[in-house]
């Protein structure tokens, strides 16, 4: 069981892996092609904003609006390895609970050959009492 636990987590290690290096090429990939779209497009623009407009850069306003975006795809990325780590912990909490009382119950011993011939000695007995007695 230990060996196939191990090529387990080995195989879930590189499926983890490949996952990361995919993650990162399709960020570079999206990165490259914003700078891209952002260098194109350098003429300024005017912004309208509740409290004022004012005119910036269109290569600023998509660089800032992508900067703002990674943020908060970020911040939450954090915020959900979070709650993923304290669920962690709590059922960890629980499975070392859960032993400790499973350690404190008493454990019924294994019956050996010489209790199983009691019990058969015990049964044959009843079933020859029952047969012996008049109805």
């Amino acid at each position: 069981m230990t060996n196939k636990t191990t090529k387990e987590t080995n195989s879930n290690n590189k499926n983890n892996d490949l996952r990361i290096q995919w993650t990162l090429f399709a960020a570079l990939v999206f990165a490259l092609l914003t700078a891209i779209f952002a260098i194109v497009n350098v003429e300024p623009v005017q912004v309208n904003l509740l409290f004022g407009t004012f005119n910036v850069p269109l290569i600023l306003l998509i660089l800032g609006c992508t900067l703002l975006g990674a943020l908060i795809v970020g911040s939450y990325g954090v915020y959900a390895q979070y709650r993923i780590r304290r669920k962690v912990k709590e059922l960890e909490a629980k499975v070392a609970q859960l032993e400790a009382a499973s350690e404190n119950e008493y454990a019924f011993p294994e019956p050996t050959d010489v209790h199983l011939l009691e019990i058969e000695d015990v049964l044959a007995d009843k079933r020859n009492s029952k047969d012996s007695k008049p109805e």
